[in-house]
């Protein structure tokens, strides 16, 4: 018997994968735990349309994403923050201060999960920050951290 597999099952069948399976076997366990449903010719033509409406929005999301990258790469933003002596700051500047930074300034919607900050930023000066915009885009920012005075 033919069946879609609907999840995972290590050893047996990825995701959205059709293979060939004893009967019994799809009929009493893979069928009724939702890990598998009959390869009929209608539910391959919904798993065909289900892929090809993911393929549309994962190039919509990408294209988003690029216009998001080149905002980013044209503009920069200050943030203002206290500073002490040797220019070190009170403090830090973390990933949602750029995050809100980015928001306010540019009207660009940006998560802070999105920038890759491998340390907090503890001095004054310029930093380029990579911002993650989606699986395959990565994009730029150039960030001014500035004495408050």
């Amino acid at each position: 018997m033919k069946v879609i597999f609907v999840r995972d099952l290590p050893g047996k069948g990825k995701k959205k994968e059709i293979k060939e399976v004893n009967t019994g076997y799809a009929r009493n366990y893979l069928i009724p735990k939702g890990i598998a449903k009959e390869a009929t010719p209608q539910n391959i033509k919904i798993l065909n349309e289900q892929e090809k409406a993911l393929e549309k929005k994962r190039i919509k999301i990408v294209e988003q994403a690029n216009k998001i990258k080149n905002a980013l790469r044209d503009k920069s933003i200050t943030i203002n923050s206290k500073a002490g002596q040797d220019d070190k700051l009170f403090g830090s500047v973390t990933t949602e201060d750029i995050a809100s930074a980015i928001n306010q300034q540019l009207s660009l919607e940006i998560d802070k999960h999105q920038i890759i900050l491998e340390q907090p930023i503890k001095k004054l000066g310029i930093y380029k920050i990579p911002v993650r915009l989606c699986e395959e885009v990565t994009g730029e920012v150039k960030i001014w951290v500035v004495s408050e005075k």
